[in-house]
């Protein structure tokens, strides 16, 4: 309440909470309060958004834009499902959806900036491409499942766990795309060439705030004073010059992207520590991009979010999980329990790790599920739909990395859009699924 009456960050507020709850309530001291501080989650932020940071001021993601635009032959209403597309192939073959989704948005944002693009719905075809492959046999939302329904002896049906959820999860992503702005981008086109890429002041048709999108034969200023399309800037000798070329500076941050994606997919590395690592390098090499992407990094977003988690992780550690599972144990109705799990599954979710509550709330409905009152894999996908689909939600890692990555004048509306599907699917899905899966097989 006090971040929507007056202008404080609810990060600063959340962790002034966490502290005073702590102390004047639970009588934990500052450490046990701390312990709950999503660090995984801050340099996952401050890495991810650093790297892209200097890749955006370098001219290195417009190349990847530019990449992107050739990929569909200029249709620019196919690029949001690209993005749907790409994360869910790097999910399904076990990539951490945290990494995929580090590795897609800031890309997809960056395009949606360009071409006029609703940041909302690209974030949300991003989000829901990386919860559609996660559930795949060898995802790892999938092998979590899956290994936790055989060691409790349910039957496991995982290729229509991976059919059920990937279903869900597009044609959530075609709700998005078709009430976020995707009707009207089936009808654009968009050029591209190896030459400059030109914003023009005049309206013409079709164009937003007075500024269109053109191809030209030749570099052009930007409204930060550099110079577009064929990635030239101005003022360092290490910038890109030429046209369509690559400079030396664009090369290596191309190299150090594609190293990102090489150690998280193939050596599990942490996305958060690797994108550092090479924006840290890339730094020490080219120093005038150093100084400019600092400023890139989203400190209001990351002091939102690591606040706000902090709070809801002290009450989590103070038994509110354990009690309502202690509850539900004591269900006689199994139609209810089922209901009820499903909601923890996505009001927490919301606000933590999927991949940590899949391996809470899996074992919590085992009990009931083994009286075979409900059928065991209607229940599963329900259950596996409702935990995932709300990672759109700002404060989870998805949700905020998608925040983090889009242009600082964007990123209040960002927060807001994100939060109201997070908010919305925290009670829609549960009963869809309920209604849709669970019920027809209750016995």
């Amino acid at each position: 309440m006090l971040g929507t009456l007056r202008p404080v960050n609810m990060g600063a507020i959340a962790l002034v909470g966490a502290f005073l709850v702590g102390w004047l309530i639970y009588d934990v001291d500052v450490e046990t309060v701390l312990a709950g501080f999503p660090g995984s989650m801050f340099v996952i932020l401050v890495g991810v958004t650093y790297l892209f940071g200097i890749a955006g001021y370098n001219g290195t993601v417009e190349k990847l834009v530019q990449a992107a635009v050739v990929t569909v032959r200029g249709r620019t209403g196919l690029v949001p499902w690209t993005m749907f597309l790409v994360p869910a192939a790097l999910t399904a073959v076990g990539a951490a959806a945290p990494a995929a989704c580090a590795i897609v948005i800031p890309i997809a944002l960056k395009f949606a900036a360009k071409h006029r693009i609703n940041r909302v719905m690209m974030s949300m075809m991003v989000i829901q491409g990386t919860t559609a492959g996660g559930f795949s046999p060898i995802g790892i939302y999938g092998v979590i499942v899956n290994d936790l329904g055989d060691k409790a002896g349910l039957p496991n049906n995982p290729g229509l766990l991976f059919a059920g959820t990937f279903f869900t999860t597009f044609v959530l992503a075609g709700i998005a795309f078709l009430t976020l702005g995707g009707r009207d981008l089936m009808s654009r086109r968009t050029h591209s060439t190896t030459t400059a890429v030109t914003k023009t002041v005049p309206v013409t048709a079709g164009s937003v705030g007075g500024e269109t999108i053109v191809a030209t034969g030749g570099p052009a200023e930007n409204s930060t004073g550099h110079t577009a399309g064929s990635g030239t800037t101005s003022g360092d000798a290490n910038e890109p010059t030429g046209n369509g070329r690559f400079s030396l500076e664009q090369l290596c941050t191309m190299t150090g992207i594609l190293g990102v994606v090489f150690m998280t997919l193939v050596f599990d590395l942490d996305v958060g520590f690797v994108s550092l690592t090479i924006a840290v390098a890339l730094s020490l090499i080219f120093t005038k991009s150093a100084q400019e992407a600092v400023g890139k990094v989203a400190w209001p977003t990351v002091l939102l979010i690591c606040g706000i988690i902090t709070y809801v992780s002290l009450l989590q550690d103070q038994g509110t999980i354990d009690w309502l599972g202690s509850g539900i144990a004591d269900f006689d109705a199994p139609l209810l329990a089922a209901i009820v799990i499903l909601f923890i599954g996505a009001v927490v979710s919301a606000f933590a790790s999927t991949t940590a509550l899949l391996g809470v709330v899996v074992p919590l409905a085992t009990p009931f599920l083994l009286t075979d009152q409900i059928g065991v894999t209607a229940f599963i996908i329900a259950l596996a739909v409702s935990s995932s689909v709300v990672d759109c939600s700002p404060l989870s890692t998805m949700g905020a990395l998608a925040v983090a990555n889009a242009e600082e004048d964007k990123r209040s509306k960002v927060f807001s859009g994100l939060m109201r599907w997070g908010l919305s699917l925290i009670i829609i899905a549960p009963i869809v699924t309920f209604l849709v899966l669970v019920l027809p097989s209750a016995a």
